[in-house]
């Protein structure tokens, strides 16, 4: 058969198959009278051979080898092979994500493109301080992907850097909370932890709304995150959380790093401004200390808290707690209830 012939039927160029003939991948058997090429079946299957290899991405050399060497193994080439794939469709999936996010910015002109990539590339630098500059220049001028920064804030680790991605998140759209209630269902607690405290900061009802939801999470982390936040936003459904979180009592899941009793207490008292709330949070904490299980610096916390509830609830318990076996406690009621009645 014919090199015209053989490109037809194979699909490789005359120009490729004489390329092949060069490197000695296919040679064809014979020649005619007046000297053209002549491939004979066995030429045309190793035409169909090398098309095969290329195929997996082998180079040329490497198809050589491949077909050269009768002892060649290609259990360790394929396996350099899966390494090279993953590490392009890597590379074309970052190039991807970098070119949505480009999109997602909707540059006017090349110039917006050239800021919007030097944003990003910043936001990956390995400099926190490059980082946080990225963050802070987040403005309508140059304004940052909401996907890119949420990304950035759930692995970001450096407090200051994450504190400004924070503040970038809350001014960057209406995507970010959506995309942040993924980050609490990562495996990884540092990221949940992260990702509910990006919610915290953002305002409006879609925060809020996921904020109780993750009142119910397993982390204790971020129930104890959430509650606080939704404590300062006056929601009503934080009060079983605080009171847990100040008796120390959460159960669950979650990292060492939990969210202070202070802020809990905090919260309860914000909420307590409320006088339709203020009974209802003083017959929680009540409660709890009332339960034989609480452990004595549990009950000093609860009784602390009870003293920054105001209302007639609160003033009973703590006369009650006035005569405590504990003398912390004791002296803790004794003397808010002092300042109560102006003593």
């Amino acid at each position: 058969m014919l090199i015209g012939d053989v490109a037809r039927r194979s699909g490789v160029s005359a120009r490729m198959l004489r390329h092949y003939e060069t490197l000695g991948l296919v040679r064809p058997t014979g020649r005619t009278g007046s000297g053209y090429r002549e491939y004979s079946d066995e030429d045309i299957r190793r035409i169909f051979h090398v098309e095969s290899l290329r195929s997996l991405g082998l180079s040329l050399r490497e198809v050589g080898r491949a077909l050269g060497d009768p002892g060649f193994a290609p259990a360790e080439l394929v396996d350099d092979l899966v390494r090279r794939t993953r590490e392009r469709i890597a590379a074309e999936t970052e190039l991807l994500t970098r070119l949505r996010r480009i999109g997602a910015a909707e540059p006017g002109d090349w110039e917006d493109v050239l800021r919007t990539v030097a944003l990003l590339q910043a936001l990956g630098s390995a400099s926190a301080d490059t980082r946080q500059r990225a963050a802070l220049s987040a403005s309508e001028e140059a304004p940052l992907p909401v996907e890119a920064l949420v990304e950035a804030v759930l692995n970001e680790s450096d407090p200051n850097v994450a504190g400004a991605l924070r503040w970038a998140l809350a001014r960057a759209g209406e995507d970010g909370p959506a995309l942040l209630a993924e980050g609490l269902g990562s495996p990884a607690p540092e990221v949940r932890e992260r990702a509910v405290r990006s919610l915290a900061e953002l305002p409006g009802e879609e925060a809020t709304a996921l904020l109780r939801d993750a009142l119910a999470h397993s982390d204790t982390t971020v129930r104890g995150h959430a509650a606080v936040a939704l404590g300062a936003r006056g929601t009503a459904e934080a009060i079983p959380t605080l009171v847990d979180l100040v008796a120390g009592e959460t159960g669950g899941t979650g990292t060492t790093q939990g969210t202070n009793d202070v802020e809990a207490a905090d919260a309860l008292s914000a909420l307590a401004n409320d006088p339709a709330l203020a009974d209802r949070i003083a017959t929680g904490l009540v409660d709890r200390l009332a339960r034989a299980t609480t452990e004595p610096s549990a009950r000093r916390r609860l009784t602390q808290a009870l003293a920054d509830i105001p209302g007639p609830t609160a003033s009973r318990a703590l006369a009650g707690l006035s005569h405590d076996e504990d003398r912390a406690v004791a002296l803790t009621a004794t003397y808010v209830l002092g300042l109560r009645d102006g003593r």
